[in-house]
């Protein structure tokens, strides 16, 4: 099934939309598609093929994919409670040993396949065990699908931007899934329907987030302005933190920076003395540790302060965009087109071309 073709593309450029803005906005449309594709519209029962008596998942990938691969980490390990652990694909080749537990499912995410890391990655994994393999991603042509155990597609269409979008959101939701369905098979009886219910609902917050654009723009126009932005986090929030910071970096040039809240304070904190702007994103209500962080760093730095997310009314940000949500899984998707967007008006303001960044050269292949 062809969502989005190249004619659709064509009549938005007429419009002098970039790709990147196309791509951000498609998301609302993929997520629904994934879900149909995944989840059984009778029986509830997730369509995905894995391999049984799991005990540990190693996530190898590079870029967005390991952002993706390092928010799984901590779901994973949430709400099913495998022990799970991301490594850059790079990493992973230089390794003097690599895991070999009994009981070890390797997941490897490429948008393209062909992402050369991740598949020499696995060609080492195939030499070295004999576990099981599994992909994600969103080429079902591609060297890694067919070198692959186990597979899952996540439908998102050729992306054409080089900033990672809508690829980004369709493994965050696969990966989800992949951990709902371990969940399932290891405990029959466990209650999951309450997560994938709320699955369903995340479309309509994809368009309550572009709803917020107007708000983005204007936090965008102060960002294009500073030179020392920070992003901070804490716990599962971590990963898109680097993740908003890579899509500004990406796009506008600049030099962003991603950090645990926890370990900013140590020494990192000092960048502050310069004139700065401090993001934090969470999902969760922020804890007392990082309440306590934020209001020290206002009243010792005084940098202008952003929240992204769910905020405490003890912190008093410049900037607080937030899309209300059920659960944590949708405040992700909620925070990831809140800082999509950020991305795309930065770069807009600065007149830079999001679509063909300087040095950046993406396999766009499907």
């Amino acid at each position: 099934m062809l969502l989005y073709s190249g004619v659709r593309a064509a009549r938005l450029f007429r419009n002098k939309k970039t790709y990147m803005e196309i791509e951000i906005e498609e998301q609302a449309k993929i997520i629904p598609y994934i879900l149909m594709k995944y989840i059984d519209p009778q029986t509830g029962e997730i369509k995905i093929d894995l391999p049984d008596n799991i005990k540990k998942i190693v996530i190898v990938a590079s870029g967005s994919s390991y952002h993706c691969a390092r928010f799984a980490v901590d779901l994973v390990e949430k709400i099913s409670k495998i022990e799970t652990r991301a490594i850059y694909s790079s990493e992973f080749l230089i390794k003097n040993l690599i895991p070999h537990d009994e009981n070890t499912l390797y997941v490897f995410i490429t948008q393209s396949g062909e992402t050369s890391d991740t598949l020499k990655s696995l060609e080492r994994v195939k030499r070295e065990t004999n576990l099981p393999t599994l992909c994600i991603t969103n080429n079902e042509t591609s060297t890694i699908w067919n070198s692959c155990d186990y597979r899952v597609a996540c439908f998102a269409g050729m992306e054409h931007g080089i900033a990672a979008t809508k690829s980004f959101t369709s493994q965050m939701l696969c990966l989800i899934l992949i951990s709902l369905k371990l969940i399932e098979k290891s405990d029959p009886e466990s209650k999951t329907k309450q997560y994938k219910d709320s699955l369903f609902h995340i479309p309509a917050i994809l368009e309550k987030a572009i709803a917020r654009r107007k708000y983005i723009k204007e936090f965008a126009k102060h960002l294009a302005k500073e030179n020392t932005i920070i992003i901070t986090a804490d716990g599962i929030s971590y990963s898109l933190a680097k993740e908003g910071a890579l899509k500004i970096k990406e796009t506008s040039y600049k030099n962003i920076s991603a950090a645990i809240l926890g370990e900013f304070m140590h020494g990192h904190v000092a960048v502050l003395n310069n004139k700065a702007v401090l993001i934090f994103i969470s999902v969760d209500k922020p804890s007392e540790r990082s309440v306590k962080n934020l209001i020290q760093i206002k009243a010792e730095y005084n940098p202008k302060l952003a929240v992204i997310g769910i905020n405490d009314e003890r912190i008093k940000p410049d900037f607080y965009i937030n899309v209300e949500c059920e659960n944590e899984i949708q405040q992700l998707f909620a925070n990831v087109i809140v800082l999509q967007l950020t991305a795309l008006e930065i770069a807009l303001k600065l007149k830079r071309n999001v679509d063909n960044p300087k040095g950046l050269h993406k396999v766009v292949k499907v």
